[in-house]
């Protein structure tokens, strides 16, 4: 719904009748993720015309409700620990962003994603070596057990490949 629509343009698009399309706008609606941007004359009857609030949405892990990814109830070294990860930096960030707005204030936060091609297992395997003996130097030097409670941050470091779809054409032909 990045353009305006009505019930009956999305049922046809949809192939679903405009009766069944309107329950489901309204219920978007009640829930601000369409808003009504007008009203046109169509048949005699007047429709409603609704378009998307955002360009985009970010959908809370915490709508899963117990299926939603958790850190605390996975192996750390599963594939799962790695989805629940960005599941809970989604849970704290969107909650800490909000009290950020509220108070007028900006949310101190890092964010570094780079991609790296390794010329083999073995050199993937010694960068995460480095990396872990970087973070754990980095982390004994900055710590402050004694800081007070709001100095607190968590830092996450993940690395999977990247699927083939994210590589380009170009990257592709080149292998």
């Amino acid at each position: 719904m990045v353009e305006a629509g009505s019930a009956s343009s999305v049922g046809a698009a949809l192939g679903i009748p405009r009766q069944r399309v309107n329950y489901h706008l309204r219920a978007l609606e009640d829930h601000g993720l369409v808003v009504q941007v007008g009203v046109r004359q169509r048949r005699g009857l007047q429709e409603r015309l609704v378009q998307a609030s955002a360009t985009a949405y970010l959908v809370a892990p915490d709508a899963l409700g117990p299926l939603a990814p958790a850190p605390e109830r996975t192996d750390r070294l599963s594939t799962r620990y790695l989805l629940a990860l960005p599941a809970r930096v989604i849970r704290e960030v969107s909650l800490l962003a909000g009290l950020a707005e509220a108070a007028g204030k900006p949310l101190a936060s890092l964010a570094i994603d780079t991609e790296i091609r390794f010329a083999s297992a073995t050199d993937r395997a010694a960068f995460t070596a480095d990396l872990r003996d970087a973070v754990i130097a980095l982390t004994a030097k900055y710590h402050d057990e004694t800081a007070p409670d709001v100095r607190r941050h968590r830092l996450v470091v993940a690395a999977h490949p990247i699927p083939p779809e994210a590589i380009t054409h170009e990257e592709q032909e080149q292998r």
